[in-house]
């Protein structure tokens, strides 16, 4: 059995995947105040992400969907990332699934000339924060954001990143 992840865009076929991983990091693991309900868009990934020049992408591991990132197109050239999230049993360098993940919403960006990305996350996610930061996203206030910018309830750390050619 081979180990190495297979990253790929995943549409509404695997919305309730998606939900297993995501909901039980955000709730048991990390105590984050967030319900299914919080999340529609995770019902219909095509829609809320795909048709509006987003993405959505998941890591497998042997055909298990192991991590996922999304990306929604917030105009002016920019995106918003969202549900980043790795299974712990598949987190780390071991499998890379977390920096592959990044990659492939990288280079989708530089595609479609998406320049500037930015994020929310919460602050008890220091794991999640020093990953954001080695891969040059940089911490800025949330009154730094764009006007643009579609805020989660939950986050209250914010970064950005500017995507050179």
């Amino acid at each position: 059995m081979s180990t190495t992840p297979v990253i790929q865009p995943i549409y509404n076929q695997y919305c309730q995947e998606i939900i297993d991983i995501i909901l039980p990091i955000q709730q048991k693991e990390f105590n984050v105040p967030v319900t299914l309900e919080d999340q529609p868009d995770l019902h219909d990934i095509e829609t809320n992400y795909h048709q509006t020049g987003g993405g959505f992408w998941g890591g497998f591991v042997n055909g298990e969907l192991a991590g996922t990132i999304a990306l929604i197109s917030i105009g002016h050239q920019a995106g918003a990332i969202r549900k980043m999230f790795v299974k712990k049993e598949f987190r780390g360098k071991e499998y890379g699934i977390a920096q592959q993940l990044l990659e492939e919403l990288i280079a989708y960006c530089k595609s479609v000339q998406i320049t500037d990305l930015y994020l929310g996350t919460v602050d008890k996610l220091a794991a999640a924060r020093r990953f954001y930061e080695r891969n040059h996203f940089k911490e800025i206030k949330k009154t730094d954001l764009p006007s643009y910018f579609p805020l989660m309830n939950a986050d209250n750390v914010f970064y950005h990143l500017h995507i050179n050619d």
